[in-house]
């Protein structure tokens, strides 16, 4: 199964990603609504599209305080500024309505240069090129700038793309644009890859929901500022049907293994259907977008097998399971144990949540909160407001609380690692006893052992504290020795009589790429040749293993700062200049040069020992079995962006097409 997209213009979009409604509302109408408007963003958007950038007076400059704890409100903008933003942003609604609603005229370069640097406390003209591939106006800027029909219209070329989720629908899309035939596997029914997978009690993001989208489809409606599952996967499907990317998807089919032929200069990709049928496909390239998150980890505790009751991993939630009167353990005190016990907790008869490791937890109160009804208001009538809101969220995490996980190497406290990270956690530690009562058994269990950044920090709004003080829920921390047939054993020598036990224990990210057997252009295997230690040229190509691509690959997840999504954006990007590069020159095929690999690995795992993570004592999924972060991206986003804006050749070893036919 092959398929030829159609080109399309590279500033074409979904029409449902650009439509707003006409203001017909009065004067004081307009200002309720702006008493819950995001004002830096806001004032970008209708200078913009009034091309009016008197609005964005020096005294309404948001001062962007650096982040810690907590995000500054508006900016930093104080209370005095943010009144005088209110009234020139009703001014700019008026404008607005008055004019019909239309856009005043198309934004100069220059007039969206001053509002960028007006919105992000005046970038540098470096940060520029990043910063107009996140706003997407005037035109979408990841979009390929060829088509196949016009490098190579002769040549047969198709990609495989494994995985329909984040990654792989910005692959299928790009693909699509530069024309390019492309066929989707996904051994789940339907799109959305983890969010798909994972609808455990309480799943939601815990990045901000406008940047966590992609810069060509950017949704204005979200309800929430950080969506439910429901809506995220939503979302990705929606993407899929508004781009046409539907009839290129395979679903319920598995791909198993993958083999390079050397002679051919071609992948041969073995797949398997739902009712196990195995069927062997031929392909000039494959792009692997399988996530990092995706195989469940469950610890192998003795005994684990003889539990009577019922057991599953977190990812994997049965919901034919009823909690209703029950005595339930939670497994792990991680991300997504941190939203499962407050949802279940009032279900149950009992709640035993055992942890190793206490989380650290960042204030964040609105976060289960609908975005207010002014705010959406304003969202679904001013054009572009939704994408400068975006824009606005992006920039705020861009460097995010990485200055907070520095690693000052002449810092001797153990709990920290540098001044910032010490004042980051002080600012956590009184988050937390603030919701604590005075309890100190709860704040001694409750008080992670090691600094703030070594694991993933978690979103809090008070409801894992109000959990774990409910009478009913314990929080053990005595370890686990056994588990029984009737419950689980710690320790101490404590039985906890449970009927069900949940796995929230996290994902086995260093087996990254498998279950896939994975063999390369001289007959290597990957994962022997990787020994657990997943290395690729910016996280994205392997030496031995020609036109493989790999989308959140080793060392390409954010941790403090971006989100997974930009990141995906960008090495789909890169991938899809890669073959753009193959059709022009008429190679069949290019894998990096181990030097460079070891180099950019080298310069990775430097960054990475600058970081919090990078150090580490306790077991972190971001350290692999080696001790090394191959995980985590350390440096700026923009440092990837720039990265993954063309292939350097240089780095490549190219194979040419066979003599008897031109692929």
């Amino acid at each position: 199964m092959t398929y030829t997209a159609s080109p399309i213009a590279a500033a074409d979009t979904a029409e449902q990603y650009n439509s707003f409604v006409p203001i017909v509302e009065d004067d004081d109408f307009l200002r309720a609504a702006l008493e819950h408007a995001e004002l830096p963003a806001l004032l970008a958007a209708l200078a913009h599209v009034n091309a009016d950038p008197s609005i964005l007076e020096e005294s309404v400059k948001p001062p962007l305080p650096p982040m810690d704890a907590v995000i500054a409100a508006q900016g930093g903008l104080t209370p005095r500024a943010q009144e005088r933003a209110r009234e020139l942003a009703f001014d700019g609604l008026r404008q607005l309505r008055d004019r019909g609603s239309i856009p005043a005229a198309q934004p100069t370069e220059e007039l969206l240069a001053d509002i960028v640097r007006f919105i992000t406390k005046d970038a540098g003209d470096e940060q520029l090129p990043l910063l107009r591939h996140e706003l997407g106006i005037p035109k979408d800027y990841g979009a390929p700038r060829w088509t196949k029909d016009d490098v190579a219209p002769d040549r047969d070329f198709t990609v495989a793309v494994i995985g329909a989720g984040i990654s792989g629908m910005a692959a299928a899309h790009r693909l699509s644009q530069a024309s390019v035939s492309y066929v989707v596997f996904d051994k789940n029914a339907e799109v959305g890859g983890t969010w798909w997978e994972n609808v455990y009690p309480g799943c939601r993001l815990d990045t901000p929901n406008f940047a966590y989208s992609y810069s060509f489809a950017q949704k204005p409606d979200w309800p929430q500022a950080f969506s439910t599952q429901p809506e995220i996967e939503g979302y990705l499907q929606d993407v899929s049907a508004a781009f046409g990317l539907r009839p290129n998807i395979r679903f319920n089919t598995e791909v198993t293994a993958l083999a390079f032929d050397s002679d051919e200069q071609i992948w041969t990709v073995t797949v398997r259907d739902a009712h196990g049928a195995e069927q062997q496909l031929k392909f000039h390239a494959v792009i692997t977008a399988v996530g990092q998150l995706n195989l469940p980890n469950i610890p192998d505790i003795p005994g684990r097998d003889s539990f009577g009751g019922t057991a599953f991993h977190s990812s994997r939630w049965d919901q034919n399971v009823e909690l209703a009167g029950r005595r339930v353990a939670v497994i792990g005190t991680g991300a997504s144990a941190y939203q499962i016990v407050p949802s279940i907790a009032d279900q149950v008869d009992h709640l035993s949540v055992f942890q190793r490791h206490a989380p650290w937890m960042l204030p964040t109160p609105g976060y289960h909160n609908d975005i207010p009804e002014g705010m959406q208001w304003l969202l679904r009538h001013v054009p572009y407001y939704g994408r400068w809101y975006r824009f606005w969220q992006f920039w705020l995490a861009n460097e995010g609380r990485l200055p907070f996980v520095d690693v000052d190497p002449d810092w001797t406290d153990p709990a920290t690692t540098s001044a910032n990270n010490a004042h980051l956690r002080a600012q956590l530690i009184e988050h937390l006893r603030a919701q604590l009562d005075g309890d100190p058994d709860l704040l001694e269990k409750m008080t992670p052992t090691y600094p703030p950044g070594v694991k993933r920090m978690t979103r809090d709004n008070g409801v894992w504290a109000a959990a774990l003080k409910k009478p009913h829920v314990d929080l053990i921390t005595d370890g686990i020795a056994s588990i029984e047939p009737t419950g689980i054993r710690t320790a101490d020598g404590r039985l906890h009589e449970v009927d069900v036990i949940v796995y929230a224990t996290g994902f086995r990210a260093s087996d990254y790429l498998e279950p896939m057997t994975i063999t390369g252009a001289q007959g290597q295997d990957l994962h022997q040749m990787w020994d657990g230690d997943a290395r690729g040229y910016l996280g994205i190509t392997v030496p031995h293993f020609p036109n493989l691509f790999m989308l959140m690959g080793p060392n390409t997840g954010v941790v403090v700062n971006g989100s997974s999504l930009f990141m995906a954006e960008c090495s789909a990007e890169y991938t899809v200049e890669c073959i753009g590069e193959l059709l022009r020159s008429g190679r069949a095929s290019m894998s990096p040069h181990t030097d460079a690999v070891d180099e950019f690995c080298d310069w990775v795992d430097e960054g990475n020992r600058r970081r919090a993570w990078g150090v580490a004592t306790i077991e972190t999924w971001y350290q692999n079995r080696h001790g090394r972060a191959s995980q985590v991206w350390p440096y700026s986003l923009h440092e990837f962006y720039d990265l993954t804006r063309k292939p350097d050749l240089t780095a490549f070893d190219f194979h040419d097409l066979p003599m008897r036919e031109n692929r």
